[in-house]
């Protein structure tokens, strides 16, 4: 199993000491260094910003949003971005979710599935330098009797074949993207949970294209907090966790308020949901049961970190991403050496 890191969000108030995080992981051996986007900074600027400042660690989207960007362009930029970084970007996908995607984008949250399947089909083929010609329910290259002609990308990526991931909470889109993709990122993931929750689909998608889950890559994103206080360090992730379970999304589509039920949090996530929506966020956050944070970040002195660490492994994890909780840079930087201690524990590496 190996280890990356998500910087999160630019502009979320540590941006000062986000590069110094990415060039400690490079320095430490973390495999990939993670970058988000939503309605503020954009990753791709974030990413190739790191790739000039670092040497051998990989740089890669969690997410580039679908409805952001036409496909051509997110391959121009994917390949940009590989030749660039010497061959360390990997492209991460998602659809957003209906509120940022409509009112931010203006492109409505329909069919996502099949959306994201074409999506993936034109980054696939421009990435590849094939003359771009697609024709779906989505897209159509070139737009039929008008001036455009099949052309193909100019710029030659590093590598052949790019990794391409796909940001996945249902099982639907889970089995898609054992199908279409090189590797999964998952959020909220549970090692007790995991089958159930994110293997079983993604097995199901490989199985269907004629696949194992050789050479998948499964990426959780956890955050993590060294210390010998657990509860106090969970603590620290209810707001976090209120947010998602709570307000991401509508009441109806909200994903992570989903998978908190399927992992068994049923009338929690119902409680968490209906006092965020009416405006009671510490309450939402009070109302997050303390082993649901638990199950989903690694918390705890090394040793236990350690050992949660070896429970992901088993489950089918391949790349475990951390996301290092401190209030400055010194206490990020110390929970990224623990992370690198806590595998080498956990003997997973």
């Amino acid at each position: 199993m190996r280890l990356g890191i998500n910087l999160g969000y630019w502009g979320a108030g540590m941006d000062g000491d986000n590069l110094a995080v990415a060039q400690e992981a490079d320095r430490l051996g973390y495999d990939v260094c993670w970058a988000a986007e939503a309605y503020g900074s954009d990753a791709p600027t974030v990413l190739s910003w790191v790739a000039a400042q670092t040497e051998r660690i990989d740089v890669g989207s969690a997410i580039m949003q679908i409805p952001a960007r036409q496909p051509a362009m997110t391959a121009m930029t994917a390949a940009t971005l590989d030749s660039l970084s010497g061959g360390r970007f990997r492209l991460g996908l998602g659809v957003s979710g209906p509120q940022v995607s409509e009112g931010w984008y203006g492109v409505r949250f329909d069919k996502p599935l099949a959306r994201t399947r074409e999506y993936v089909e034109i980054v696939r083929r421009a990435m590849s330098r094939e003359r771009l010609t697609h024709q779906g329910e989505h897209w159509t290259l070139p737009l039929p009797d008008g001036p455009g002609k099949p052309i193909k990308l100019t710029v030659h990526p590093e590598r052949e074949h790019i990794p391409l991931y796909i940001a996945a909470i249902g099982p639907r889109n889970l089995e898609q993207t054992g199908e279409i993709a090189d590797g999964a990122l998952l959020i909220f993931p549970s090692a007790e949970h995991l089958e159930e929750t994110a293997l079983r689909p993604l097995r199901a998608g490989r199985e269907k294209a004629g696949l194992t889950m050789d050479g998948f890559d499964v990426c959780p994103t956890l955050p993590l907090a060294v210390g010998d206080d657990v509860p106090g360090l969970a603590d620290m992730f209810r707001p976090y966790t209120a947010l998602y379970v709570g307000g991401m999304g509508s009441r109806k589509q909200n994903f992570y308020n989903q998978l908190a039920r399927r992992m068994g949090y049923e009338k929690e996530a119902a409680e968490i949901q209906d006092r965020y929506l009416a405006g009671e966020k510490a309450e939402a956050a009070a109302a997050v049961p303390h082993q649901l944070i638990d199950q989903t970040s690694l918390l705890g002195p090394v040793e236990r970190i350690a050992d949660r660490m070896q429970a992901y492994a088993e489950a089918g994890v391949t790349t475990l991403t951390l996301a290092p909780a401190g209030f400055t840079l010194d206490e990020r930087v110390t929970a990224l050496r623990a992370g690198v201690e806590a595998l080498e524990r956990a003997g997973v590496a």
